[in-house]
């Protein structure tokens, strides 16, 4: 068993003014499409790593669920210059594909689907350490061993994982995330309750990260609704809460309801569904499918919720307190709702179910699923039906 974090986290006000202390020659900064340049923490950031000596460069305007051409862009970029720190900043898409980046940095003779198997990556740091700094409340990459990749010719996420990839330093700095809109506010809080359910209930769960996925429950339970409210001190609890889900996810793995948002996300022609969004429709769902085999887990997550009850109905009852959550934040509950046409989705779930089974978080899922069976669930999502089966 091997349990892997950051060797450090800085946190709380002002923990930005850490990168002065890092050691090396030359800094690569990856970073979105602007929004941390136009609220000015872009420039603190060069700053502060110019003041510890450093050369900077910056690989800006990298997409949303970033593309495997992103990726080896920014990679060849790094080639030329050599940096010794790479240093990514936004939400969970600078981040990740700056992971991305590192490895082809290091390994530029390599190819995309060399790294697709999971924990297949040769060693890192033969050249370059890596800073992470989120600015949103959900994926907590900067803690994690997984990066997410698009490949846009196939509409298929590709989820890297390798506790290589997991970053040296993470910088969990409450001011990034005051700025995140209402919407991804709640995306980004229902990607971190996710991350933290299905690490609770993986099959790889542990001692050491058990705790640190009930506390992330607990905390989202008390914060979330406030953080989309926009209270500012709430959003400050929401950062840290994200960064104890990733944690624990990074090294308890997770489940279909991820299997299934990267299948999704970009399958659809009527409309990207946000990662964080996709989870939060799945989520109920798939807790009426894997209760079967885990129940005793979904009720330990429901009293951290507060709820009480039977065992059965507090199963029913998380179902229910996710959808309201879900509700409250202008979620929609179905993939209907979000308005996915119904031809296109008949005609495609069938391969999705396929993909879906095959994904790497499938593996340590509570109940093993066939794909008759992720058709069936996807079906429930897309109509809102309750999974019996």
């Amino acid at each position: 068993m091997r349990f892997t974090l950051p060797r450090d986290v800085y946190y709380g006000e002002n923990a930005l003014e850490n990168l002065k202390n890092l050691q090396g020659k030359r800094a690569v900064v990856v970073v979105g499409g602007g929004t941390m340049k136009r609220l000015g923490f872009l420039d603190k950031v060069v700053n502060y790593l110019q003041e510890a000596g450093m050369e900077v460069k910056l690989i800006e305007n990298v997409e949303p669920d970033p593309s495997v051409e992103t990726v080896m862009r920014g990679a060849k970029v790094m080639q030329e210059f050599e940096p010794d720190w790479i240093v990514a900043m936004g939400g969970g898409s600078p981040i990740d594909a700056a992971k991305g980046m590192w490895i082809f940095y290091e390994y530029p003779e390599s190819k995309f689907e060399d790294f697709i198997e999971p924990f297949s990556l040769p060693a890192l740091r033969q050249k370059a350490k890596f800073a992470a700094i989120p600015s949103t409340s959900g994926t907590a990459t900067e803690v994690t061993a997984f990066s997410v990749i698009t490949d846009y010719s196939t509409g298929v996420k590709y989820p890297l994982a390798d506790f290589n990839i997991t970053p040296d330093i993470a910088i969990v700095d409450p001011a990034l995330a005051e700025s995140m809109p209402q919407t991804l506010t709640a995306h980004t809080g229902m990607d971190a309750l996710t991350h933290a359910i299905e690490a609770y209930v993986s099959t790889v769960h542990s001692v050491f990260t058990d705790p640190l996925a009930l506390k992330a429950i607990a905390m989202v339970k008390d914060y979330l609704q406030s953080s989309y409210e926009k209270d500012m001190a709430s959003r400050e609890q929401m950062h840290y809460a994200q960064c104890l889900a990733g944690m624990a996810f990074s090294n308890a793995l997770l489940g279909i309801v991820h299997s299934m948002a990267h299948k999704t996300g970009a399958a659809f022609s009527t409309g990207h569904i946000p990662h964080g969004c996709a989870n939060a429709i799945y989520l109920p769902y798939v807790i009426q499918f894997n209760a079967k085999a885990c129940k005793e887990r979904y009720v330990d997550i429901a009293k951290v919720m507060g709820l009480t009850g039977s065992d059965d109905e507090l199963v029913d009852k998380l179902c229910d307190r996710i959808t309201e959550m879900n509700r409250a934040m202008n979620i929609p509950l179905t993939l209907q709702e979000f308005g996915i046409n119904e031809d296109e989705f008949k005609e495609k779930v069938a391969k999705i179910s396929e993909l879906a089974v095959s994904d790497a978080c499938t593996g340590s899922n509570p109940r093993t699923i066939t794909k008759e069976e992720m058709q069936k669930l996807f079906e429930c999502t897309y109509y809102g039906r309750k999974v019996e089966f």
